[in-house]
């Protein structure tokens, strides 16, 4: 066995093991390892480098499975998509020409367009790294987390068009026939549904990742990862799309884990590129509160805001590839590609602790940072009212509805379901069912819930176990409830961790779907067990079939 790919491993694991261990990411400990075995004298491999693109591109891949096109289209994403990239281009474009003005080492030697060029790498946020971060809170569906997706995916169009336009070389004439691409949906839809939940739905996915999506737009001139997202984006509403995302949620993690060992690989630093990059690490106060008055102006909350900007306080690896692009041009030194590198590292940590802390922070600064909401709250992101409901089910999935329409036979319109999508809000509204659209992620959302002393249920229904605990959390805080609050659980240990928070009943999908299955059975069949047993009882009336 190859003794090199054993120690990048073990050194993987072992810095993100104690990093995990610190409350951080293990993809911080992932990054840090990649600086370590640059340090012992081991360079980025072709192989290393194939299989981190390869995680970029299914991570992309999975990212449009789970996109609505409805959120790119919202003005909050284009819009402030648009004018924040503005802004922080203009913001670290004065900052650098202030540096070069006082002759500080790197920037004096980077001309007018070299001054722009590292203004607009900046500019970006890593889509790897913010939905990474959403993952691990569980909080991709929330509205930050939709927000900050939609506007990193604008930003990939914007990183698209430059590349097209720096390389000097036009798509194909026949990259226009991409826009035939929906035509294939139904086709891609039949073969989905012969995939089954296997070994083969997993292969579907990575061949329409590379093949369809990476391959094609490559082949044709553009760039391969904007192929994988679409090619994501045409079974996005597909039944079994998520699913497809969950089966190769695993294989995805494990290539990104050589993603961020490749960054610290790029290059061994000295003690001037650390300075240069901690000194860039420091403006990404301003670029974060670029987001946030940017966010507020569309009529969002503070929190929402503020949120969706920690996802986004951080430099993207797309900063590497134009800084590589850059050098290979010869429009900058090879020392900004190590800058870059320790920059984005370092933006990595800083946003992470950022998150981590999110909560906490916002408290804090709740009162300050709510003088720059507006008055008029954006549609989604407005207080939530339950009327005169006894029963809440959050989380109307495929479980959260089969909750709703069984209590709904007894207890008619007192239960009430609430979901984060306003679309699918709308959809059990046209079938006749009282739904209202709230993000049981948000905090706010707890703080703000007008509970009346009818409400004598909460489910907690949610898909996810960590959005369940998160409710359960908040749910805690409030002052002498009178109601139960029920939810359900994957696993033994998601059980026990929720009966700690005061939940209970705790329905165990796994352990009950068994119990549930023999009594859907025994319900159907009692007729027809029963005149076999009477028979047998008569054949041989000695034996006790009860027992």
């Amino acid at each position: 066995m190859d003794h090199t790919l054993l120690l990048f491993i073990g050194t993987a694991f072992s810095f993100g093991m104690l990093i995990n261990m610190t409350g951080l990411p293990p993809m911080v400990g992932f990054l840090i390892a990649g600086f370590a075995l640059n340090y012992l004298g081991f360079e980025e491999s072709q192989t290393l480098s194939t299989l981190a693109h390869l995680g970029v591109t299914l991570l992309l891949f999975s990212i449009g499975l789970k996109l609505n096109i409805r959120t790119l289209l919202k003005r909050e994403v284009w819009g402030g998509a648009s004018i924040q990239m503005f802004c922080s281009v203009l913001f670290y474009s004065l900052l650098l020409l202030i540096f070069k003005q006082l002759g500080l080492s790197f920037f004096n030697h980077l001309d007018t367009p070299g001054l722009i060029l590292v203004a607009f790498l900046l500019s970006f946020s890593s889509t790897v790294f913010a939905v990474k971060i959403l993952e691990a809170k569980s909080e991709t569906n929330s509205l930050y987390g939709r927000i900050a997706i939609g506007m990193l995916i604008m930003q990939d169009i914007f990183a698209v068009l430059f590349l097209t336009i720096s390389v000097g070389e036009l798509p194909s004439i026949w990259a226009f026939g991409l826009f035939a691409l929906p035509l294939l949906r139904p086709i891609l839809f039949k073969l989905l549904d012969r995939a089954g939940h296997g070994e083969l739905l997993v292969l579907y996915g990575v061949f329409l990742a590379l093949g369809m999506g990476a391959g094609l737009f490559e082949y044709l001139g553009l760039e391969a990862d904007l192929g994988a997202l679409v090619a994501g984006m045409l079974l996005a509403s597909h039944r079994t799309a998520k699913d497809m995302a969950n089966a190769l949620f695993n294989m995805k993690e494990i290539f990104l884990i050589c993603f961020f060992l490749s960054i610290g690989l790029k290059g061994l630093p000295n003690i001037d590129h650390f300075m240069i990059a901690i000194l860039l690490s420091c403006l990404l106060l301003g670029k974060t509160a670029l987001y946030f008055f940017t966010l507020t102006k569309f009529n969002l909350r503070s929190r929402t805001s503020l949120f969706a900007a920690f996802s986004l306080a951080n430099y993207s690896e797309f900063g590497l590839i134009v800084a590589s692009l850059a050098y290979a041009k010869g429009w900058l030194s090879s020392d900004w590609l190590t800058i870059t590198a320790i920059a984005v590292s370092l933006s990595f940590i800083i946003s992470a602790l950022l998150n981590k802390y999110s909560d906490p922070i916002y408290s804090h600064f709740t009162h300050s940072l709510k003088r720059f909401q507006s008055k008029r709250l954006h549609k989604d992101d407005r207080p939530v009212r339950v009327g005169d409901a006894q029963i809440l089910v959050m989380g109307m999935g495929r479980i959260g509805v089969g909750a709703y329409d069984a209590l709904k036979i007894h207890y008619g319109k007192k239960v009430m379901g609430v979901d984060y999508d306003h679309q699918t809000t709308i959809k059990h509204r046209k079938l006749g069912r009282r739904v209202i659209t709230g993000d049981a992620l948000d905090s706010d959302f707890w703080t703000k819930l007008q509970l009346t002393d009818n409400i004598k249920l909460i489910l907690l229904a949610m898909p996810d176990h960590n959005g369940n605990r998160y409710a359960a959390e908040q749910l805690n805080k409030i002052d002498h409830y009178n109601f139960k609050v029920a939810a359900l659980a994957h696993y033994k240990d998601d059980e026990k961790e929720l009966h700690k928070l005061g939940v209970a009943p705790v329905f165990n999908m796994y352990e009950e779907a068994g119990s549930g299955f023999a009594h859907h059975v025994w319900a159907e069949l009692a007729d027809t067990l029963s005149e076999e047993n009477a028979l047998k009882e008569t054949k041989n009336p000695n034996v006790n079939f009860e027992e």
